[in-house]
């Protein structure tokens, strides 16, 4: 599985106030790091009681649960929803997949298409859990099929590079990266993490490492860049003297981490 800002959702952060899960004054400066925004909130409402709060929906309880990361409980919640509700089953799927039940993830999703077959979202987040499975072709053609529908989604692009790099289609997997980059560099942002999920050998997780460094610097993001080359030499993908014929890597130079960390790697 990769990092979860691949998932599409959109969270209710609103309700949490009326839940007593966040002060109300404070729930309206949470930021949306994933598809979609936040409720908008009356301004009266922000001088009012939590008694005098509406009575927030399903929908809205379990978004509200999921961004407190209580995915069981959300899942309750979703199953509340008036339905049968695509979105409601997207974000069971969601909250699955965060507590690693791939297969229940996998029937949410597949449930969600059926009925609408051409959400973009759900699909790429299908993929993921393809991915999860190691099912890396049906994983592929799931991403491909979301391109179709939203070509211009980073996010989709991103996620079908890593699947590509995990085939050990490396050049693909890179093009598709700059694919994401060309829509949005600064794509790789909610990657920072050194760490690429991948069920694959220590090989090909060098590999994926090695092309997101690139992507990092492709964004202007040097130190993530550094963090991913560290890995990448780590686990043998690759060694100080190909990192420094690479011209993808010659921003770097002159930065100091970047060049204690090469000095390690020849004198080890």
């Amino acid at each position: 599985m990769h990092n979860w800002g691949q998932f599409r959702c959109c969270p209710t952060f609103a309700v949490l106030a009326a839940l007593g899960m966040l002060p109300l004054n404070t729930f309206a400066q949470v930021s949306n790091e994933l598809s979609g925004q936040p409720s908008a909130i009356p301004a009266q409402s922000q001088t009012t009681n939590l008694s005098q709060v509406v009575q927030p929906t399903a929908k809205e309880v379990g978004d509200a649960l999921m961004a407190h990361q209580r995915y069981q409980a959300a899942i309750e919640a979703y199953k509340k929803v008036p339905g049968p509700s695509a979105d409601a089953l997207n974000e069971m799927g969601i909250a699955y997949q965060m507590m690693f039940s791939h297969q229940e993830a996998e029937k949410c999703y597949e449930a969600s298409l059926r009925l609408e077959p051409k959400n973009a979202n759900v699909m790429n987040n299908l993929g993921t859990v393809y991915d999860s499975l190691k099912q890396f072709s049906a994983a592929e053609r799931m991403y491909r099929k979301a391109l179709k529908l939203d070509p211009k989604s980073a996010l989709i692009e991103k996620n079908l590079g890593t699947n590509l790099l995990a085939q050990h289609h490396y050049k693909k997997g890179w093009e598709a990266y700059q694919a994401a980059l060309a829509i949005d560099s600064q794509i790789f942002k909610n990657s920072v993490s050194p760490r690429v999920e991948n069920p694959a050998s220590t090989q090909d997780r060098g590999a994926m490492n090695y092309y997101m460094a690139r992507g990092c610097i492709r964004a202007g993001q040097n130190d993530c860049a550094i963090e991913y080359v560290r890995i990448a030499l780590n686990e043998g993908y690759t060694n100080a003297k190909k990192i420094e014929g690479d011209l993808e890597f010659a921003g770097l130079h002159g930065i100091p981490a970047f060049e204690q960390l090469l000095a390690a790697q020849r004198n080890p």
